[in-house]
This record gives C-alpha cells, structure tokens and sequence, in this order.
C-alpha cells in the first residue's frame, strides 16, 4: 500500500465500530492488598469478554494467579503456554487442572500485565476457550507470554475468582472486565 493510500484509509470512518467494549466492572485493590478478585453477576448479553489486568504480588515474581470460573474448582481446564525471556523460550500444556492459569503476579515493584480474551462465554453449545497474552519487565530480566485455556463446561460464565498461588494481589492492582459485542 502506497503512502498516500494509508492516509486516505486512515481517514475512514463510516464503517469503523468504535463502542464494541462496554466496560463491566473494575476492582482497583485497596490498602492491605486483597486475597482474591471476583466478578460475579456477569450479564450474559455479550458475545466475549475482555479482562485487562495490571498486578503485583506480595510474594516474589510467581507462576500464576487462579482463574476459575462459576465457582468450579474439579479438573475440568486445560491450558498451552509458550513463554520467553530474550533468551530462552518454554512451551507447555497441562489438563485436568483446576484452574486455568494465564494471569500471572509481578513482584512488590514490578507489575505483571495481562489481556485475556474469554470467547463465547454466553454459548451453551459449546466448552469455553480463554486466549491470554502477557507480561512483565522486571527491569530486564522479565517474560513475554501467550496462554490459551480451556473451560470443559458448557455453562454461561456468570463468575470469575482470581485467586494467588502465594501472597495477596497488592494494593493498586487493577482489574477490569469489558463485554464484547
């Protein structure tokens, strides 16, 4: 594409759609720090949801933060990880988990950002699939990863518990869920 075509396509407007993500719910963490976040009462009146997260830990840089949804806790989620540092790259899969794991904890001073895309969350006729891309920079020495997760449940996700492998979710972090139309 020629410059001058980027400018006139950039300058379109008729068919963009600008109001797709309608902002759920925030719980920005309070002094003290907090054990778990929930989202509960999810309106099933989306196509996906979109959480946006930015966290730190009370502990050290760690493995993950719970994700589980409607309060089920059997070994009913999957997951694939690919993960890397600038110098090395790790590739995992588990199942039979009772979690799905994708959101992970920064340290005291370094937070840990996290985009997770949960699709057909509402759909009944089918399990539901979680894609997670995140990061965190620990002043040069952090990761770069890509999750996928898998609920086996056909249930509307009407709740979601994230819970800390060690520590609290420290004050400041911020986690925001977004309905997708």
């Amino acid at each position: 594409m020629s410059p001058i075509l980027g400018i006139y396509a950039s300058q379109i407007s008729g068919h963009l759609v600008t109001n797709n993500y309608s902002s759920i719910q925030t719980v920005t963490v309070g002094s003290g720090g907090a054990s778990s976040i929930t989202f509960s009462s999810i309106p099933s009146t989306y196509t996906h949801l979109q959480l946006r997260v930015m966290n730190l830990s009370s502990g050290t840089f760690s493995a993950d933060i719970k994700m589980q949804f409607n309060g089920d806790t059997g070994n009913n989620y999957s997951r694939h990880l690919i993960s890397a540092n600038g110098s090395s790259v790790v590739a995992a899969a588990s199942t039979s988990n009772a979690y799905i794991d994708g959101v992970y904890n920064g340290d005291t001073t370094y937070p840990y950002v996290s985009i997770v895309d949960i699709l057909d969350y509402s759909n009944t006729n089918k399990y539901k699939t979680t894609r997670t891309l995140n990061g965190g920079d620990k002043n040069g020495s952090g990761y770069v990863n890509f999750n996928s997760g898998l609920w086996m449940n056909t249930s509307v996700i009407s709740s979601i518990v994230f819970t800390p492998n060690s520590g609290n979710i420290n004050q400041y972090s911020s986690f925001a869920l977004y309905g997708i139309k």
